[in-house]
Parts: C-alpha cells; structure tokens; sequence
C-alpha cells in the first residue's frame, strides 16, 4: 500500500540508502522487515520505499518499484530495488546469469575445515515447511549451489565468514552450513541452539557489485552490518 511518509520516516530512510540512480535504489535491509508482502500482510520493504519515493520526489501517480531479487525477513544488508521496467528486466538476466557480485558476512558457531575454500552442495527445497536441505550428492529434484567462503576473524564463542555465493538457490547460505555441521547465530529453523534477541539471524548483504546496465560504470555497494557484528575486531 503506497501512502505519503512523514518527515521523520523520510530521514529514516534516506539514511539507509546506500546508492540511488534513476534506474534503481539499494537500501541497506533491517533484519525485521519483510521485503515483499506475504500471507502475514506485515508492512514490506517494497510498499516502503514507493512511499518514500512517491513522497520524496512528489510523484502524482502510482510508482513503479521491481525486485530483481531477495533476502529473507531474518537477514539484513544490501537489497536492490528497481525503478523501471527496463531496469529490472537487465537485472533479472543479470542476477540470473551471475553478473551481480553477492557477498554476504555470517556469524557461525563453529568453523570449517579450512580457513578458506568452496562449498558445493546439491539443495532441494521443501515449500511446505519453507526450508531447503543441501545434500553432497546430486538427487532427484536438487539443483546445484556454490558458495565460497573465508574465515575473517574470530572471537570467544564465534567465528566470521565471508560468503561470496556464485548461485542463487532457497536458503542457500543457511542450508549449506547447516550442512556442514556448522550453523548462522541465531538462526534456529537451520539449527542453531538460540535466537537472536532481535528475532533475526546473523547473516548480513554485505557487498552488491556490478556493470551498472545503464550506464555502464562499475558500482560497488557496501552494506554497514547492524551492532551485533562488533564482537568481532574487525573493520568492516
């Protein structure tokens, strides 16, 4: 549902903004909020920003906002929405053809077997249960998920990844490391012991970074991860 924002929400937003063209707008995602709408009819990231885009740039009729692609409620960081049709067709075929750097930051409660590396994993999705199940050799229904991984730092209880993900399946991150017996903070539904206080997972967009379709510039987008990242010495 578009309506207008008050100016309180107008600032609120354009803080989170991390890039804004007249193609697309990347907004950095709180691990609470829902990105499209859902059976719940909680208000969504997508209503939000044609809110503020309709009210920021007093638009008199109705704004158009595509998603090229997601990030599920628990997780926050880097989403990009686009603003035109034609904007949204290039990035479908580029997040499609993996012409869109992904590199996400995860909270672990323990460590893989190097330091550095890549994980693959044949994943098949339940719908029912809204979940995915990453197995090490190809099933029937399964497709194929790559991920590579770095071990960034570590603190007394938890470990630091970088995840750059090279497919873009369900759950991917989350049902990949479940599957290698390691599990994201707080992330419960994929087996860790305990949520998060504020209801979301440790896993966080860090880092979007591409040919812009227009303009053909390189863009590169970094995410500030939320608070509960700075257990870790490291500058991010």
């Amino acid at each position: 549902m578009i309506s207008s924002l008050t100016l309180d929400e107008i600032k609120s937003i354009k803080k989170r903004i991390l890039y804004e063209d007249n193609h697309i707008i990347v907004i950095n995602k709180l691990c609470s909020e829902l990105v499209q709408s859902d059976k719940t009819n909680d208000i969504c990231l997508l209503d939000t920003i044609k809110s503020y885009i309709k009210t920021e740039y007093n638009k008199p009729n109705n704004v158009y906002l595509g998603l090229p692609h997601r990030l599920d409620r628990p997780t926050s960081g880097a989403v990009l929405f686009c603003k035109t049709e034609k904007s949204l067709i290039r990035f479908n075929n580029m997040f499609k053809n993996s012409e869109v750097k992904k590199v996400y930051l995860a909270i672990c409660d323990g460590c893989l077997d190097s330091n550095e590396g890549t994980l693959v994993h044949f994943i098949k999705r339940d719908s029912i249960k809204n979940k995915s199940f990453a197995y090490l050799e190809d099933k029937p229904n399964t497709k194929k998920a790559v991920l590579n991984y770095k071990l960034l730092s570590v603190s007394d209880r938890y470990y630091l990844y970088q995840i750059e993900l090279l497919t873009g399946r369900h759950h991917q991150i989350r049902a990949q490391l479940a599957a290698s017996s390691i599990h994201i903070k707080g992330d419960i539904k994929y087996g860790a012991k305990r949520s998060n206080i504020d209801g979301g997972i440790s896993l966080h967009s860090f880092i979007l970074s591409f040919i812009h379709p227009v303009s053909k510039k390189e863009i590169f987008i970094k995410a500030q991860p939320p608070a509960n990242f700075n257990i870790f010495s490291f500058d991010f």
